[in-house]
């Protein structure tokens, strides 16, 4: 079986902390993966690693079969990897619509506004098509800025999707939500996994159950379980180190 993103023996080092270590990690093209596991795991050194943000002290990564070990940030984005980020990660002084708009402006080789018109109209259509199916006002005059934290979370998602991912890595993409918000973005991030991989790092055991096909678990940079939201629930092991915490 092929695999869409693959980990090898990955490994990242602090000084003394091993903050991954040795992780064999598989995903399958159209999955929904949560990973779990309490502060320290190693959940955000693992996006981190595989978004090229920093290097990996050892191991390899693939993604669709290609070897991205090593690669900078906007060249696995090129590959077609987005991210969100735990704190939101988007220009505050421009409108949802221009946020918008850049991501997918990204994706266009050789981009000449003056030259390739109907490449702008392309580009101004999938950022109004991304901005309407996800519930976002593309009112040129309203900055991100006075989003409300909800908004601004799922503008991220909505930045991520403008260009055009294979793989959507959300880190935490509920926290600091209501409940009404979080079961918002719950809704949201099932309508856009259809043909689409996508891989959340989530505390909110509701998000987690609700959403992931399956569920790998971190503990002290390894990984301590894998399988479903079922198998995960009843694992005692889990339950003693993470969710008999929460």
């Amino acid at each position: 079986m092929s695999f869409i993103l693959e980990t090898k023996s990955l490994k990242k080092q602090f000084g003394a902390l091993r903050a991954i270590n040795g992780i064999d990690f598989k995903l399958e093209k159209g999955e929904l993966r949560a990973i779990i596991g309490p502060n320290g795991a190693g959940k955000s050194t693992f996006f981190n690693l595989l978004t090229g943000i920093i290097p990996p002290s050892g191991g390899d990564i693939f993604f669709q079969g290609q070897k991205i070990t090593g690669l900078r940030p906007e060249e696995v984005s090129q590959k077609g990897v987005a991210r969100s980020y735990q704190i939101t990660n988007i220009f505050l002084n421009l409108s949802a619509y221009e946020n918008v708009r850049i991501a997918a402006q990204s994706r266009q080789k050789s981009f000449d506004p003056f030259r390739h018109y109907s490449i702008l109209k392309e580009v101004d259509r999938q950022a109004k098509t991304i901005l309407d199916e996800l519930q976002i006002s593309p009112d040129p005059e309203k900055l991100a800025s006075a989003l409300s934290h909800g908004e601004q979370r799922r503008l991220e998602i909505a930045i991520g999707l403008a260009t055009q991912p294979s793989l959507l890595l959300l880190d935490e993409p509920t926290a600091g939500m209501s409940p009404t918000e979080t079961d918002e973005i719950i809704a949201l991030v099932k309508k856009i996994s259809k043909g689409l991989t996508i891989v959340i790092v989530e505390h909110d055991m509701k998000v987690v159950m609700q959403l992931a096909q399956k569920i790998s678990v971190l503990y002290y940079g390894e990984i301590l379980a894998e399988g479903t939201p079922e198998e995960i629930r009843n694992n005692e092991r889990v339950l003693e180190v993470y969710l008999g915490h929460n």
